[in-house]
């Protein structure tokens, strides 16, 4: 089936990306190369997508633009059956500094990409929301009836941007799901997290840095978890019209989490502190239930496997990776 990928070059597009290429889908990936992070990253993004068309029975084409083009969305999704929205602009901190453009490109953009959906007809758009939605939790861990309540204006228009997409699906009869995230890591993610972070300073002899006091807990979702929720909605409309918790059940605080890097790699470092951002949420934790029951989503990696994980694909992909992390 042909399938369309905005913000296929990205961390979790690009896995979206090649894992479809390597199931034999026919792959469009739409994305703008914007320089948040290093583009080096994109760029083995799309090569590894490229090279699992190539081993399987799909194919892969890129198309470099934005999803703020209206026409060239509009193209683009009149050839897919199936659209995987991921294109946004990422960072919580840096929303504050430049809330229209959040704006421009995760609500307006996702707009161009429903009003295309709208008017040529799909099987189904699913796009990636944002446990930021949440803002302060009134409870813990957070579920799908929680108050939303954005801290950021880029949790602010990731939320506009369901709205819009649960609200298309009601009005014009699209099947739209929305899957809501809780920051996901793994192999190729973005260099400017705190995962990365502390893994790179650990290997250069430096302790990792903590903003605030790192008893902040977040709840890690692996990358190989967040494909497979994205995969299994190919086969089912059972979350047509919903939004779902996407998150590993796992949160530990990052504190915690810097200790168990450090003790992995380099463990006589001494951790540092810094001041932390406003904008950061304190905790988050997800409740995965009504994923579970609509998807059979079941978390397969816990944050120490993860994590393990991970430091191993470091290690192996130092040599072009690290640059880039450090330069973030």
């Amino acid at each position: 089936m042909n399938i369309l990928v905005t913000g296929g070059a990205g961390f979790i597009g690009g896995h979206l990306a090649e894992r479809f290429a390597s199931d034999g889908h026919d792959v469009v990936v739409l994305d703008s190369f914007e320089p948040f992070y290093d583009l080096d990253i994109k760029r083995h993004n799309v090569e590894i997508g490229r090279e699992a068309a190539a081993d399987g029975d799909g194919s892969y084409r890129l198309v470099e633009g934005d999803v703020r083009d209206a026409d060239l969305v509009f193209d683009l999704v009149e050839e897919a059956d199936y659209v995987y929205h991921q294109a946004a602009q990422a960072g919580v901190r840096p929303s504050v500094k430049q809330p229209r453009k959040y704006d421009e490109i995760n609500v307006d953009g996702t707009l161009n990409v429903l009003d295309a959906a709208r008017d040529t007809g799909i099987e189904r758009f699913v796009m990636a929301s944002s446990s930021s939605v949440y803002g302060v939790p009134q409870y813990l861990p957070y579920d799908e009836v929680h108050p939303t309540t954005p801290v950021s204006p880029y949790g602010a228009s990731k939320l506009a941007a369901e709205r819009y997409a649960i609200a298309y699906g009601e009005v014009y009869d699209i099947s739209t799901v929305a899957l809501r995230y809780f920051t996901v890591y793994g192999p190729r993610m973005r260099p400017n997290m705190a995962m990365t972070n502390f893994v790179s300073r650990c290997l250069n002899g430096k302790g990792p840095i903590i903003y605030g006091d790192g008893t902040q807990t977040r709840d890690f979702t692996f990358i190989d978890d967040v494909v497979e929720a994205n995969v299994t909605l190919l086969d089912t409309d059972a979350a047509d019209g919903e939004a779902l918790n996407i998150g590993s059940t796992d949160n530990i605080e990052i504190r915690t989490l810097a200790e168990e890097i450090r003790d992995q790699l380099a463990p006589d470092l001494d951790l540092e502190y810094d001041e932390r951002h406003d904008a950061d949420a304190e905790h988050t934790h997800a409740d995965i239930s009504k994923a579970r029951d609509l998807l059979d989503y079941e978390p397969t990696y816990d944050i120490r496997g993860g994590v393990e994980r991970f430091v191993e694909w470091y290690e192996a992909n130092r040599e072009w990776y690290e640059p880039l992390v450090l330069s973030s």
